[in-house]
C-alpha cells in the first residue's frame, strides 16, 4: 500500500527538515503525524489521535489551532525542540493537492514572537569558529537587529566560556573542530548553556563568510571594517547570517551593521565574579530580586531594561566615556523636575527596538504599528527635554527624528485606533487617508441602507410583518420567512434554503444588491491589504533611522534610571580616571545589602588600597562579621563606577580597572569530579594566570578546602605571589592568623580586621573594620549563636583550651627554613609601628581608636 497523495506531500517536507517538528498547516489547525506527532503530544500534553494515510494503520497525529499556535510552539522553544511552519500557498480547489511549503524555521535563537520573549533580556543565537588556537564568536538578536563579534587569542577558550556566561545564547551553531572545545567549558557541562550543534562547514569559509556578509550589509568590500582584520570572527559572522536567513527565509535588513567587541573596552569578569557579585541574579535562588541589576534598574522601557543588563555586564575602561555618564546622571540628578519629566515620557514609550525587528521581519500588524505610533508621538517631547541638558552624553541623542516624525503623522492619517491585529478582514486603515478605500467602504454602508428600504418594501408587498432579509457567510444574503406564512409568498421568490421553522427566498433585486455589497467588500479589503503592504515597505527604508532613535531612547532611559537611584538612596560621584592609582573609598555600603535591610542601618566602612604600600589588605575577623559583605561592596562600587553609576559612599576616588577577580565560597562539582577544594584551586589558578597590576582581586578564605598547614601554606604563597609578582590591589580574607606576619616582612601588605566584642562568652559583631589582625577567630561563639547544644559548645571549650594550653600552632616555626626578607627591627615592632603611621587621630572615632590601642596593647605583651 502506497501513502495517500496528502501525506506524500507531507513525508516529503519532513525529509528536508528532519531536525524540526513539522507544523503543517490544514485548515484551521497545524497538525503533526507519526513521530512528530508522539513526541509534541507529550510535550505539550496533547490528545494523540490518527488519521487515515494510505498505509494499513493509520497515522499518529495531533494538532493545535492556528490562533494559538504561539503559546504551543514556545513550549516546545523552551523544551529545545526547532518547528517548520509549513504553510498553505495556494486556495483548496476540487480535486487538486492544496500547494504547501515551510516559510519558516523557528528555533529557540530565532524567536521574535513578543509573547515568546522576555522583554528585558536579549535573546541572542551565537556562532562559534575555532582554527588552531583562536577562536571567533558573533552573537546576534534577530528581535532587535543587533549584531556582536569577538576574537580570543590568548586563554581563548577561558575568555569564550566566560563570553558565553555573559552573553546567555538561546541557541549556537559552530564548525566541527568547535565542538571538542565547546564541550568541555564549564558552562556547558554545568547546562548553563544550550547544546551546541553543528552547522555548514562551508558556510564557515572565510571567502564564503566575506560573500555572505557583504551581501547582507549591502557592501563592495570589507576592507575598512574593524571586523574585517578578525579572520575567525568573520568566519562565525557570515555562517551566523546565512543560517538565520536560511531557516527565516526572508531578508533582514535589521542586520545592517556589525559592532567590534574589543577585550579592553570593557572590565573584565569572569563567570565566578559575575555569580559572587551577584550581578543579575542572587546565588541562593537565581532571582533578579537582591541583584545588582535588580537594585540599578528603575528604567521604563523594555530597550532601556535589556540595555542597562548589558552595562552592569560590561563596565567601561575608557575613562571619557565613564565620565561622561557620571556627567549625565549629575545633570539629571541636579534636576529633578527635568528628570521626572522625562521619565514620564519615556514611560509612555513602547519597545521600538522589537517593533522595528518586526518591521524588518514583515511580521508587524496593524495594531503594533498603533504602538508604535503611540511610541513616536513622544520623541518630540522627549527631544526637547533632552536640548535643555548640557551633558556631552546628551549631545548627539535624538538629533535626527525629522523623518521619524514623518513617520509618526502617516501612522496617525493611516492606521484606525480602532484597528484589529489581523489584515484578513480589513478594518484598520483610517476614513480619509485613500478616496477609492472610503467609496468602496461607502457602498457597504450605502448596501446596509438598500437591504433596510428592501425589508421594509418586501414587508409592505407582501403583507408579511415579520419577513426580515439577513446573511451568512456561507450562503450570502437572502429573505427569511416563517412556514406558516408560505402561501403568501410571491412567484418572483426562488427558493434557497430551508431551516426549522424558515424557508430562505432570494430576488433579482436582493442578488444585484448582494453582488455589489460583497465585491465592494472584497475589494476594499484588498484595497487595505495592499496599502498596509505600501506601508510596511516606506517602513523598512526607516529601519536604520528607528534602530537609532531606539538606541538614543534606551540609553536615556538608563541614566535617568542611575540617577534615579542615586538620588534615592543618597549616592555619591566617584572620582575615575587614569590619573588616579588608588581606590579610596570613605563611608562605603554595600549598596543591595544597605536596600535590603529593613530594621537596622548598614555600618558604613572606608576602604584604602593604591600601587604601594597599601596593595594586599589581609582581613580578619570572625564568620559573621562581614568580612565577605565588605569585600564584595568594595568589588560593587569599583564595578558601579566603572558602569558610570553613582556609588554608595561618602567619597569614592576610583582607579581605571581592568578587571575584578573573585573567590568567596566553593561547592562541590562531583558530576565532573571536582570537589570542593579542586573547584577553589581552578579559580585560585585562574586569576593567578590572568591578573595584572591594574586588576582588583578579592579572595576569601583560600587553602580552607583542605588540612589546615597544606591551607595555610598555599594561603600564604598565594597571597606573596600575588603581592610580590602580580602587584594587583588585594583583598585577602583569612582565618589564617599565621598569614598577618607578613604585615611588616612584604611591601605593599597591611592588616585589617572586622571588630567585635565578647560579652558573657558571646560575641558581639560591631561591622567595622579596623587596622591590625584578629587574634582569635570566635568560631565557638559563632557556632553558639548558630544554635548548636551547650554541651558540643561547652567540650569545644574544652578541647580549644587544652590545644591552647600545647601551644599547637603558635609554636611551629613552618617558614623559618626559608627565611623572608631581612628586616631591622622585630615583626611585631614592624606591625605597631606602620600601625601608628597610618592612623589620623583627627578622623579616628573613640571606639576606634580604643579597638587600636587595645590591639597595640595586645602586640607588645606577646613581644
Amino acid at each position: 500500500m502506497a501513502l495517500s497523495p496528502m501525506m506524500q506531500q507531507y513525508m516529503q517536507t519532513k525529509e528536508q527538515y528532519k531536525d524540526c517538528l513539522l507544523f503543517y498547516r490544514l485548515g484551521d489547525f497545524y497538525e503533526m503525524f507519526f513521530d512528530d506527532a508522539i513526541t509534541a503530544s507529550k510535550v505539550l500534553d496533547l490528545t494523540l489521535t490518527g488519521r487515515n494515510c494510505g498505509l494499513e494503520e493509520r497515522a499518529p497525529m495531533c494538532g493545535v489551532p492556528y490562533h494559538a499556535v504561539e503559546t504551543y510552539i514556545s513550549k516546545l522553544i523552551d523544551n529545545g525542540f526547532k518547528v517548520a511552519i509549513c504553510e498553505q500557498m495556494s486556495e483548496p480547489q476540487q480535486g487538486k493537492i492544496v500547494s504547501r511549503d515551510v516559510i519558516r524555521v523557528i528555533t529557540p535563537g530565532t524567536v521574535i514572537e513578543s509573547s515568546m520573549l522576555d522583554e528585558k533580556k536579549n535573546n541572542y543565537i551565537a556562532s562559534i569558529y575555532k582554527d588552531k588556537q583562536d577562536i571567533g564568536i558573533a552573537y546576534c538578536d534577530i528581535s532587535t537587529g543587533e549584531f556582536t563579534v569577538a576574537e580570543f587569542k590568548d586563554n581563548a577558550t577561558t575568555e569564550l566560556n566566560d563570553a558565553l556566561v555573559r552573553i546567555r545564547p538561546a541557541e549556537i551553531i559552530c564548525n566541527e573542530q568547535t565542538i571538542e572545545i565547546v564541550s568541555s567549558l564549564a558552562c556547558v557541562k554545568l547546562n548553563i548553556m544550550p547544546k551546541f550543534q553543528t552547522y555548514l562547514e562551508y558556510a564557515f569559509d572565510y571567502n564564503t563568510a566575506c560573500d555572505t556578509i557583504k551581501k547582507q550589509l549591502n557592501i563592495t568590500s570589507l576592507v575598512g571594517f574593524d571586523y574585517a582584520k578578525l579572520e575567525k570572527a568573520v568566519c562565525a559572522s557570515g555562517a551566523l547570517i546565512k543560517y538565520i536567513l536560511e531557516t527565516q527565509k526572508r531578508a533582514l535588513n535589521s542586520i545592517n551593521k556589525i559592532v567590534t567587541e574589543k577585550n579592553n573596552d570593557y572590565l573584565y569578569m569572569d563567570i565566578a565574579t559575575c555569580r559572587n557579585l551577584e550581578l543579575t541574579e542572587t546565588i541562593r535562588d537565581q532571582k533578579k530580586k537582591g541583584s545588582i541589576l535588580w537594585l540599578l534598574d528603575n528604567t521604563k522601557t523594555s530597550m532601556g531594561a535589556r540595555l542597562l543588563r548589558n552595562w552592569v555586564l560590561q563596565p567601561l575602561t575608557n575613562e571619557v566615556e565613564i565620565n561622561q555618564r557620571l556627567d549625565a546622571v549629575e545633570e539629571l540628578i541636579n534636576n529633578p523636575i527635568l528628570l521626572n519629566d522625562i521619565c514620564s515620557v519615556t514611560n509612555n514609550i513602547s519597545d521600538i527596538q522589537r517593533l522595528t525587528g518586526k518591521i524588518s521581519y514583515g511580521s508587524i500588524m496593524p495594531r503594533d504599528c498603533l504602538m508604535l505610533k503611540n511610541s513616536l508621538i513622544n520623541l518630540p517631547d522627549l527631544n526637547h527635554l533632552v536640548r535643555s541638558l548640557n551633558s556631552a552624553k546628551f549631545e548627539n541623542l535624538l538629533q535626527d527624528i525629522e523623518q521619524i516624525n514623518e513617520l509618526t503623522t502617516f501612522l496617525q492619517n493611516a492606521i484606525d485606533e480602532d484597528a484589529p491585529n489581523i489584515i484578513s478582514g480589513g478594518g484598520f486603515i483610517k476614513s480619509g487617508f485613500n478616496k477609492e478605500l472610503d467609496e468602496l467602504k461607502n457602498i457597504s454602508t450605502e448596501g446596509q441602507k438598500w437591504l433596510s428600504a428592501l425589508e421594509a418594501t418586501e414587508r409592505e408587498k407582501t403583507g408579511i410583518k415579520n419577513l426580515k432579509v439577513g446573511y451568512t457567510r456561507v450562503f450570502g444574503y437572502y429573505i427569511e420567512v416563517n412556514k406558516s406564512q408560505q402561501d403568501q409568498i410571491p412567484f418572483r421568490y426562488q427558493r434557497k434554503q430551508t431551516v426549522a421553522n424558515h424557508e430562505r427566498y432570494i430576488t433579482d433585486e436582493l442578488k444585484q444588491i448582494e453582488e455589489k455589497i460583497l465585491n465592494a467588500e472584497e475589494l476594499s479589503i484588498k484595497l487595505e491589504q495592499q496599502i498596509f503592504n505600501q506601508a510596511k515597505d516606506y517602513m523598512k527604508t526607516l529601519v536604520e533611522n528607528l534602530q537609532q532613535v531606539a538606541k538614543d531612547v534606551a540609553t536615556i532611559d538608563c541614566l535617568c534610571s542611575l540617577a534615579l537611584v542615586a538620588k534615592k538612596h543618597n549616592y555619591t560621584k566617584p572620582v575615575i580616571n587614569n590619573s588616579v592609582k588608588t581606590i579610596n573609598i570613605k563611608e562605603g555600603r554595600h549598596p543591595v545589602v544597605e536596600a535590603l535591610l529593613k530594621d537596622e542601618q548598614f555600618i558604613p566602612n572606608d576602604c584604602y588600597l593604591d600601587t604601594k604600600q597599601d596593595r594586599t589588605l589581609i582581613i580578619t575577623g570572625p564568620n559573621m562579621a562581614g568580612k565577605s559583605t565588605y569585600m564584595r561592596q568594595v568589588a560593587v562600587i569599583t564595578l558601579l563606577a566603572h558602569i558610570g553609576s553613582f556609588v554608595p559612599a561618602d567619597f569614592a576616588e576610583i582607579s581605571i580597572t581592568d578587571r575584578i577577580f573573585t573567590r568567596i565560597g566553593a561547592t562541590d562539582d562531583l558530576a565532573y569530579g571536582q570537589s570542593t577544594f579542586m573547584v577553589e584551586m581552578i579559580e585560585v589558578a585562574n586569576i593567578l594566570n590572568n591578573a595584572t597590576k591594574k586588576s582588583l582581586l578579592i579572595l576569601d578564605e583560600v587553602g580552607r578546602g583542605t588540612s589546615t598547614f597544606d591551607g595555610l601554606s598555599i594561603a600564604w604563597a598565594v597571597l606573596e605571589y600575588i603581592t610580590t609578582n602580580i602587584k594587583a590591589k588585594t583583598l585577602f580574607a583569612t582565618h589564617y592568623h599565621e598569614i598577618t606576619d607578613l604585615e611588616g616582612q612584604l611591601e605593599g601588605v597591611k592588616n585589617y580586621r572586622i571588630s567585635v566584642k565578647e560579652y558573657n562568652n558571646k560575641v558581639i559583631f560591631l561591622r567595622k573594620i579596623v587596622r591590625g589582625g584578629a587574634n582569635k577567630s570566635f568560631g565557638i561563639e559563632v557556632a553558639s549563636l548558630a544554635g548548636i547544644g551547650e554541651q558540643v559548645i561547652k567540650r569545644a571549650q574544652e578541647i580549644l583550651h587544652v590545644l591552647e594550653e600545647n601551644d599547637l600552632h603558635n609554636n611551629t616555626k613552618l617558614f623559618d627554613e626559608q627565611p623572608l626578607p631581612q628586616k631591622q627591627l622585630s615583626q611585631t615592632n614592624n606591625q605597631i609601628i606602620q600601625m601608628l603611621k597610618d592612623t589620623d587621630m583627627n578622623t579616628v572615632s573613640p571606639l576606634i581608636a580604643f579597638e587600636i590601642l587595645n590591639d597595640l596593647v595586645e602586640k607588645a605583651k606577646k613581644e
